[in-house]
């Protein structure tokens, strides 16, 4: 069945080959809602048709209208304005269009489209907790994992631990030296905390041998690789690639510490994933890739024992694929992920979420799986999304300034419970569901700040603005469903009245109709451009002309009970859609507050 959007486009088709004997095709036809100072509900744009017609805007658009309003049922009315046919449709029409809205159970259920999506997130490092770049990252992929399915894709959310490497060995190193047997149970620091620890002393103490080194007269860069620290991470590194039990085992220990805290996190921030793969697996997956690579001619071996991948001809450079000892780089891992998942799911795209910076690093995947003639290169798609800053500047890690998920998590929920208190939205609530609610708001508040941009815009995070209850924030949104159930709630203790309502209608009431009509549309929209923002905007959108009508329109107070049964449907129509939008999201909305 054709939406209004597609119905409209073919009726003023048709009307153009009626009027002025030219084909176009429907779906070229620009329809948009009408500008809220105009009269109408949907506009038709038909500055296209001038030069077909031969005539002024203003009378191609009369032309077009008084075809509409003769052949296209819902129309009712029309005005011109320029070269913009503004229609008004019937209240019927918008009657119909509710009921179907209402009684529809798969109004907001796209029916399959057979392709199966991996898409990845989060993908840390196992020597550091969690940080807000972090955060951004999770909630994007949680988020455009909802809407892919619910756009009917069959998507399988996945994660990827960077569990080996150099850097990971720097934190054990520092534990090994300084750590004087810490652990988590024994110092009551979470264990991803407790690895990050040592990082942080890992550099602290790396820095200080550096300016040793600089001060007997070596030059920074070959002290950075001199200093005895970093030789011995090095060594570590290569026991590590050979097995070496003792490096093994404390590897597998501090990898637990740090899983253990990772899903502590995962669960405050409400993400989840179906699977993790872990590069310590991989990589050898990947090395042997590229092993297959040299077979086949596509690799080139240098004399001093690397393998390399040229992509000249992909307008990139030369990429290193093995190190002269052997070891891999992030390229080869990641060779011997997507293989990996391909072996699981077969899937027809392969969607990767990770900051803009490495942007040129999935362009060399893509191309290398290319010149390997894998079947699943074509479907691999870096979702690019920008850094978030905060007022104090770019975050960093090495150092220990990095602002840490968790101590973020902590702000929300007490910046939230700060504010609801202050308002008094908590008022009728026992502790426990006040905390309850805290926590809901000030997830929400973080993750609808995140997501309603375009996720390659860098942002600056702003805490306290984002709980304001009046802006564009998450709490405005949860706020607005927790008052229409409380209208539903009333209207319940009333006795549920119910009756026919003929209308009219206003112009508020059918821009309503029309938002939450175009709910499936916006979704699609979504899917489409990997942007959670575009349902994130709609449901600020709608949120606000909910609040509107609420302040104009008298719903239990209507002027007859078939009038207050119609607004109240449509309220609860309304918290319907928010919620479901929410969802998308991964933002949870109150029944009460």
């Amino acid at each position: 069945m054709p939406t209004l959007f597609e119905a409209l486009q073919e009726k003023t088709r048709e009307a153009v080959q009626h009027l002025y004997q030219h084909e176009v095709a429907a779906a070229s036809i620009q329809v948009q809602l009408t500008r809220k100072e105009f009269e109408g509900e949907l506009t038709v744009v038909v500055f296209p048709f001038v030069k077909i017609a031969r005539n002024k805007p203003e009378a191609v658009g009369e032309a077009i209208g008084q075809y509409l309003v003769a052949h296209f049922e819902p129309v009712d009315r029309f005005n011109v304005i320029k070269g913009f046919l503004n229609l008004s449709f019937k209240d019927a029409y918008w009657a119909r269009l509710l009921h179907h809205i209402a009684g529809d159970a798969d109004f907001t259920v796209a029916p399959s489209t057979g392709q199966t999506i991996v898409l990845e997130y989060c993908g840390p490092n196992t020597n550091k907790p969690l940080h807000l770049g972090h955060i951004r990252n999770m909630v994007i992929g949680f988020s455009m994992a909802e809407i892919l399915a619910a756009a009917g894709h069959d998507v399988h959310k996945v994660n990827i631990y960077n569990d080996r490497g150099i850097a990971i060995c720097k934190s054990m190193l520092a534990w090994q030296l300084y750590g004087e047997g810490e652990t988590p149970e024994s110092s009551g620091i979470k264990g991803d905390h407790l690895i990050g620890k040592y990082y942080v002393r890992f550099a602290q103490e790396h820095a200080r041998q550096v300016e040793e080194l600089v001060a007997k007269g070596m030059d920074k860069e070959k002290a950075k690789l001199e200093a005895p620290l970093q030789q011995q991470a090095q060594e570590m590194l290569r026991q590590w690639e050979q097995g070496e039990p003792a490096v093994m085992e404390l590897w597998r220990t501090m990898n637990g510490w740090v899983y253990a805290g990772f899903e502590e996190t995962y669960a405050k921030l409400g993400v989840d994933f179906e699977k993790a793969y872990y590069e310590s697996e991989t990589y050898t997956d990947g090395r042997d890739m590229v092993y297959e690579g040299l077979e086949k001619g596509v690799f080139q071996k240098r004399d001093d024992g690397s393998v390399w991948v040229d992509l000249t001809d992909n307008d990139m450079d030369e990429k290193i694929l093995l190190r002269s000892d052997g070891t891999s780089v992030y390229l080869t891992q990641d060779l011997g992920t997507a293989q990996a998942r391909y072996n699981d799911y077969q899937m027809d795209r392969s969607i990767y979420v990770v900051a803009n910076e490495q942007e040129y690093h999935f362009k060399a995947l893509q191309a290398t799986l290319e010149k390997l003639g894998k079947p699943f290169a074509d479907g691999i798609y870096h979702l690019s999304y920008g850094m978030v800053d905060l007022p104090t500047g770019k975050m960093k890690s090495r150092e220990g300034t990095t602002v840490d998920a968790d101590d973020l998590y902590e702000e929300m929920v007490e910046t939230a419970a700060a504010t609801t208190q202050e308002l008094g939205k908590t008022a009728e609530l026992d502790a426990d569901a006040a905390h309850a609610l805290y926590r809901m708001i000030g997830m929400g508040a973080l993750k609808y700040f995140l997501l309603r941009v375009n996720p390659k815009k860098r942002i600056l995070f702003d805490p306290q603005e984002s709980i304001d209850f009046q802006g564009d924030t998450g709490p405005f949104i949860q706020y607005t469903h927790a008052r229409i159930r409380s209208v539903h709630r009333k209207w319940k203790a009333a006795g549920q009245p119910t009756g026919d309502f003929s209308g009219p209608l206003t112009a508020m009431e059918r821009q309503l109709i029309l938002h939450l009509y175009r709910y499936p549309q916006v979704v699609q929209e979504a899917a489409a451009d990997y942007d959670p923002s575009h349902v994130a905007n709609y449901t600020f959108a709608l949120a606000k002309l909910y609040n509107r009508f609420y302040a104009d329109h008298p719903i239990l107070q209507g002027d007859n009970e078939g009038q207050q049964y119609f607004r109240v449907r449509l309220s609860a129509l309304t918290a319907d859609i928010i919620s479901k939008s929410m969802k998308l999201l991964g933002i949870a909305v109150p029944e009460q507050m």
